[in-house]
């Protein structure tokens, strides 16, 4: 699978279904070459991302991320395999291990260490396979890790295609290329706002950004590439937001999207930040930026 160099990643579960064809089409018709989604709250992950295929030609259709806690290896092998046997190799299989207070306070699992239960799922996504999917000990499949930390990095690089890491900047892209290496994908999440006026972009990336400031798995990862304490209270400093949401007129975004290519970035897939229920700003950071 040829993942391409530029996609787009947005909240799915914002649209209904006329709204979120019209996306799709968007997205596509704008010449990216593959629209990523999250598993949260709403829509089921590969349900969705079936009817996204099913509104798209061409466009390679990504999770970013399905739970590893939502369903068990067998399920969730069946259903990377139908998708992209039913939709032509555009579907491809992101997985995490999601958050504390998503697997334990919303599934009613217990929350194991991520990488030991992680790299127990991805054995028996594998050895169920009979030997198929596999070579050299790693997934042949179209399977990448939400990854931040340098083990969960490097269990992807020996076990998957590659690593989506998401809410990091190209400091932390360079660390994840060099422990990634050369021949892995690594598929990178970037907010973006067009908009000039600072302070404004930087109440809609405060806005945004508001549900992950209490998840440990990206605070530790924050403090770990260079954050504060401080830069992440109340509500997070400016030099924070400015790291997390790329804001000023198209040519400033577009900078800031190669910095991550010049990282060492093999994809990077564009979160438009904008105001609820604009989509008209949405839209047209999605056509703006799409020559990046």
């Amino acid at each position: 699978m040829n993942l391409g160099r530029l996609g787009v990643w947005y909240p799915v579960d914002r649209l209904d279904a006329s709204q979120l064809s019209a996306f799709v089409g968007h997205v596509e018709g704008s010449g990216y070459s593959a629209l990523w989604y999250p598993e949260s709250r709403g829509y089921e992950s590969f349900t969705i991302a079936g009817f996204m295929l099913a509104h798209s030609k061409k466009l390679i259709v990504g999770s970013s991320i399905a739970s590893m806690y939502a369903r068990d290896a067998f399920t969730a092998r069946r259903g990377m395999i139908s998708l992209n046997s039913l939709y032509g190799d555009r579907f491809v299989f992101g997985l995490g291990v999601s958050h504390k207070p998503m697997v334990e306070g919303i599934r009613g699992h217990d929350y194991g260490k991520p990488v030991p239960v992680m790299r127990a799922y991805l054995d028996a996504l594998q050895d169920k396979a009979g030997g198929q999917g596999k070579e050299d000990g790693a997934l042949q499949w179209p399977v990448a890790l939400a990854a931040l930390g340098p083990l969960m990095l490097k269990l992807s690089r020996d076990r998957t295609m590659g690593a989506l890491p998401y809410n990091v900047t190209p400091a932390h892209t360079a660390e994840a290329k060099a422990i990634l290496g050369p021949d892995k994908w690594l598929a990178v999440e970037q907010k973006v706002c067009m908009e000039t006026d600072p302070e404004r972009a930087r109440a809609l990336g405060r806005a945004e950004l508001s549900r992950y400031m209490t998840l440990d798995n990206y605070r530790n990862n924050w403090l770990r590439t260079g954050f504060t304490e401080a830069d992440l209270a109340n509500g997070g400093s400016d030099r924070f937001i400015d790291g997390m949401v790329l804001h000023g007129d198209a040519a400033a975004v577009k900078a800031g999207l190669r910095a991550h290519f010049a990282a060492g970035a093999t994809h990077v897939c564009l979160q438009p930040v904008h105001a609820p229920d604009d989509w008209a700003h949405r839209d047209a950071m999605v056509t703006a930026l799409a020559d990046t």
